[in-house]
């Protein structure tokens, strides 16, 4: 058994997890994987499966993948309730003791069909993309910081902040954890042995947001998913309810995950970032990868803000962006360059809401910066100001919804051939699905502003 240099994490082999289950007295098998609307699906079986689990692989319904949140199956030329199953072969890398749950364990798979990786498959998506930059010397390491509202169930089946009371962001006494569930979350992740750096308190009651370690970019896309699926069945146990939705509630902020993306050169592991002779300790390398994302970013956020809930968050004065644009330590942009250099030299991506699929946004991203390393594409010029307010520098707007993200998504050509013609369709339709079912339902803001007066 060895460890990886960039995570510290140990490196199993399939003899080492063998050994794990008998040592712990693992009972049951959860293999997983996460869908393209970023939910994670499963099967559990007895541990004595676990050689099928990593030799063949378990058989899902591949239509799975077309399927809404409300279990309808979007048409596609890729996929029909006759499509063959697909294969989830388990990855040793991601094998966990889950401390939550009794003598289990969860191994996240990747997805095969007819004997091939499958064209649909999100982490799958986001593996190509780290092998296009192994190509070329570079290995992308990132870190997530997801912010999400946690909630008290009550007996009329309604919900109430967990924090039901005035608060800051950073308030930090023992009233944000009334109930000790953020020690449990922690706790838990913590035996999961996931780098969590540290957590706080967000603007709003019950707001909260995780931050992690930086990781090799598919350990940070399995971290940030897994940490969603978990956390809300850890609520679940305790009668509470957790929600990565972007905004929840019209009288509160959204949710964000800020991605942080730097390069390593892949052989000697050290940040490529930074350049110490340039006036603003930047290098070419990220400059390149800046000019992509910022080229590419209209599309792009069709992948980071992925339902019609998401394009509530972009507002003014929310910390959210609503223009394209980079700048240095600058909360108002699309791109933040941390203040940090040398081997922290990093790009922050604050356009993903909470509700995105750390892969696809992941691969995007890759994808997005790709593009401007390969072809040098440098960046427009950097934000100094506060771009909700100064109209001067107020260029490109962010998407004002869904649909509009999405015909923007389709005419990228540079990130439909990145993500794979199939990837994009399913995408598409399915999220084209959820904009009809939205557009056909009544609010109440609608009734409350309407009815009496027309």
């Amino acid at each position: 058994m060895s460890k990886d240099l960039m995570t510290g994490q140990e490196k199993l082999t399939f003899e080492d997890i063998k050994k794990l289950i008998e040592e712990n007295e693992i009972e049951m098998i959860r293999l997983e994987y996460v869908d393209i609307l970023g939910v994670n699906r499963a099967k559990l079986m007895p541990a004595e499966m676990i050689d099928e689990v990593f030799e063949k692989g378990i058989s899902f319904a591949a239509v799975s993948l077309a399927m809404s949140f409300n279990n309808d199956i979007v048409q596609s030329e890729y996929f029909s309730e006759t499509s063959d199953d697909m294969k989830v072969v388990a990855d040793p890398s991601t094998f966990v003791i889950l401390p939550n749950c009794n003598k289990t364990a969860l191994i996240l798979g990747d997805l095969y069909y007819g004997g091939k990786p499958m064209n649909q498959s999100p982490r799958g998506f986001l593996k190509k993309m780290v092998d296009e930059y192994h190509k070329i010397g570079l290995d992308p390491i990132a870190a997530s910081e997801l912010e999400f509202f946690v909630y008290n169930k009550k007996e009329d089946g309604k919900v109430e902040p967990y924090t039901n009371h005035p608060c800051n962001c950073y308030t930090g006494n023992a009233r944000i954890d009334p109930k000790g569930f953020l020690s449990k979350l922690t706790d838990t992740f913590k035996k999961m042995q996931f780098n969590v750096l540290y957590m706080n308190h967000e603007y709003y009651p019950g707001q909260f947001e995780y931050n992690w370690k930086h990781a090799k970019a598919v350990r940070c896309a399995d971290e940030s998913a897994l940490f969603k699926g978990i956390s809300k069945d850890i609520a679940d146990i305790n009668n509470m309810m957790v929600t990565f939705m972007a905004k929840p509630k019209t009288a509160t902020g959204g949710s964000g995950c800020h991605f942080h993306v730097s390069l390593n050169d892949l052989e000697t592991g050290k940040n490529v970032c930074g350049d110490d002779t340039k006036d603003d300790g930047i290098g070419d390398v990220m400059k390149y990868f800046i000019g992509g994302v910022c080229k590419h970013a209209l599309a792009l956020t069709a992948f980071l803000a992925p339902t019609v809930n998401c394009y509530k968050r972009y507002q003014p004065d929310s910390f959210a962006p609503i223009y394209i644009g980079w700048g240095y330590d600058n909360r108002t942009t699309y791109i933040r360059v941390p203040a940090e250099r040398g081997s922290a030299t990093r790009v922050e991506i604050r356009a993903a809401s909470a509700a995105t699929n750390p892969y696809l946004a992941l691969g995007g991203i890759l994808a997005a910066g790709l593009d401007g390393i390969k072809n040098k594409i440098m960046p427009p010029d950097v934000i100094t100001t506060d771009l909700y307010h100064d109209k001067e520098k107020q260029t490109e707007i962010v998407p004002r919804s869904l649909f509009k993200a999405l015909s923007l998504l389709e005419e990228d050509d540079w990130l439909k051939e990145c993500a794979g013609a199939a990837l994009i369709d399913v995408f598409v339709k399915l999220k084209s699905k959820e904009i009809d079912e939205y557009k056909k339902f009544v609010t109440d803001w609608e009734w409350d502003t309407y009815s009496y007066h027309i």
